[in-house]
């Protein structure tokens, strides 16, 4: 007697219906913007950094006023009131009578691209260090994470304001600081997981064609711990904007007349008892793009791990 296997379902719980029967893959953009869809938080996180992003690179067209002109008969106007000439001052305006909308928007752009800019080199040199240091082992791998261990020793805080003091406060040095401090979690990161796969399969085959290591290690591993990458990368750029502005906030950041939301907050906390919006606008810009930001990362760990991928790829039972 012969016994037949049942036929796999088309319309198993954890493959979207239709997918196997139409070839697809359900790991395509479909399951980013199907997950997108069934969690509504993350999607309003993304939203709110589009928006923020669009708003920085469009501010010298968004932007009501001009965030440096200065008015003193127009100083600590409240929220919503009318200008002199222009659109209304619907955030108010500041001690010296600039737009508290237009500084918020310019200040935007110089945290976006402090974030930016640091998260890319920091991410560049510490995923490069990994990659090295995990693949080669033995005493490169000793040495890179020795120097790793020292300079993890440094308080980022601390070590970020004796450069600073030292250097000069400016754009280009906040952006180089917040690299020199921060490099050390991409390096770690990259290490362990490129430890995880040099003894793959895949990694022993290309070997064994010949493939050089530098190609092993652009070309085979990378793409395949790019993913874990892209998560850090986006918590770091919360972990980079709060840094960002509490150094501006003492005085070693972003210097005047450029805007940037902790400097508007430490120019702002003089005023707290009598123009509270000074303080209140730029702390909540922060406050939600850092969650945001955690948010979003939170949703990519998600949809990126095969272990809890499943979620996104159940269909949801038929109606009634």
């Amino acid at each position: 007697m012969s016994s037949v296997a049942p036929a796999a379902s088309d319309h198993s719980p954890l493959v979207p219906a239709g997918s196997a029967r139409a070839g697809r893959s359900p790991y395509g953009p479909g399951l980013y913007l199907r997950s997108l869809a069934r969690d509504p938080v993350t999607l309003g996180a993304l939203i709110f950094l589009m928006v923020i992003v669009v708003g920085a690179l469009l501010a010298g067209l968004i932007a009501p006023h001009d965030p440096i002109a200065q008015s003193l008969m127009a100083r600590n106007l409240p929220p919503m009131t009318d200008a002199e000439s222009g659109p209304p001052h619907l955030l108010g305006t500041d001690f010296l009578g600039r737009d508290q909308l237009s500084r918020m928007i310019y200040g935007a752009r110089v945290s976006l691209a402090v974030g930016f800019i640091s998260v890319a080199l920091s991410g560049t040199l510490g995923v490069i260090v990994g990659l090295i240091a995990g693949y080669f082992g033995g005493r490169v791998d000793s040495i890179l994470m020795r120097i790793v261990d020292i300079q993890m020793a440094f308080p980022t805080l601390l070590l970020a304001l004796v450069i600073l003091y030292s250097a000069g406060a400016s754009f280009w040095n906040v952006i180089l600081v917040m690299a020199v401090t921060r490099w050390m979690i991409y390096a770690r990161v990259a290490r362990s997981l490129t430890l995880t796969l040099r003894g793959s399969l895949f990694v022993e085959a290309v070997r064994a064609l010949g493939c050089s290591s530098t190609r092993i290690l652009g070309r085979h591993l990378l793409p395949n711990i790019s993913s874990p990458l892209l998560v850090l990368a986006t918590l770091e750029m919360a972990g980079v904007i709060l840094t960002e502005a509490s150094l501006d906030f003492l005085g070693l950041g972003i210097q005047p007349p450029e805007s940037s939301w902790g400097l508007m907050l430490s120019q702002g906390r003089q005023y707290m008892t009598s123009a509270w919006w000074l303080v209140m606008f730029p702390g909540l810009a922060i406050l939600f793009t850092t969650l945001a930001f955690n948010l979003v990362a939170t949703w990519l760990r998600s949809v990126t791990d095969p272990v809890q991928r499943w979620r996104w790829l159940r269909t949801r039972p038929p109606g009634p």
